[in-house]
């Protein structure tokens, strides 16, 4: 068994090195949803994270506990949901996004959006308060206040949409559900990995799996050493 395992590890390691198109193709998707997920949700995201960040109103806890709770949500169960309003008999069939990229994209723009508010506005909350005393003091107007609290942030923030790609790009619920995993259409790395291992097409799956650890601890390495400064 541990010689199968080595020798489907040197053949994925030849898929990769060899640029073997059908990997390069899904790797392309993957990225290419994950990334526009991850912009579209910043898009509502960052907004409402500024406003539970900077700002207080009435129901302001009852936001921030929904977004909070929400982080845990089972990437099967919002698939489900979400396959039922873009079935063709659902509310939103007539834009007609099942088992396309895009909507793809939309069921990860939503799942990742709990992340970015989050984070998000808990670095813009934990902002010393002298630093907004400091320019109020100086003569900042309201506008020029917030700003200098969002820049003061901005390391915060940017790693929210750090692990919001990270976690657009490993989920395989909504992918599988909404995308169809349809080859050359929707098929991204985490749907693919489960088709070839049941297929029996270790060296492949295995290839498609490293790519995918490559790229996440990527992103991880590049939040932590963002992170240090």
């Amino acid at each position: 068994m541990f010689e199968e395992i080595v020798e489907a590890f040197r053949q994925a390691l030849g898929l990769i090195l060899s640029g073997d198109p059908e990997v390069l193709s899904i790797t392309a998707l993957s990225l290419y949803t994950s990334g526009f997920a991850t912009l579209l949700s910043c898009a509502w995201s960052l907004p409402i994270g500024a406003l539970l960040g900077l700002f207080g109103f009435p129901g302001k806890r009852w936001i921030r506990s929904f977004f909070n709770a929400m982080l845990g949500i089972p990437t099967v169960a919002l698939g489900l949901f979400l396959y039922l309003l873009l079935s063709r008999s659902g509310p939103l069939g007539a834009l007609q996004l099942l088992y396309t990229p895009w909507g793809i994209i939309m069921g990860q723009s939503i799942l990742i959006s709990p992340i970015i508010v989050s984070f998000s506005s808990g670095a813009l909350e934990s902002i010393d308060v002298e630093l907004k005393d400091l320019a109020r003091t100086l003569g900042a107007s309201g506008l020029q206040t917030t700003l200098a609290i969002i820049r003061e942030a901005s390391r915060g923030i940017a790693l929210a949409i750090l692990a919001a790609f990270n976690r657009a790009i490993s989920e395989l619920g909504i992918a599988l559900m909404i995308g169809g995993n349809i080859r050359h259409a929707t098929r991204v790395l985490t749907t693919a990995i489960s088709l070839e291992t049941a297929k029996g097409e270790i060296a492949l799956s295995m290839a498609l799996a490293i790519i995918l650890m490559a790229i996440v601890f990527s992103m991880t390495l590049a939040m932590e050493l963002f992170r240090r400064g």
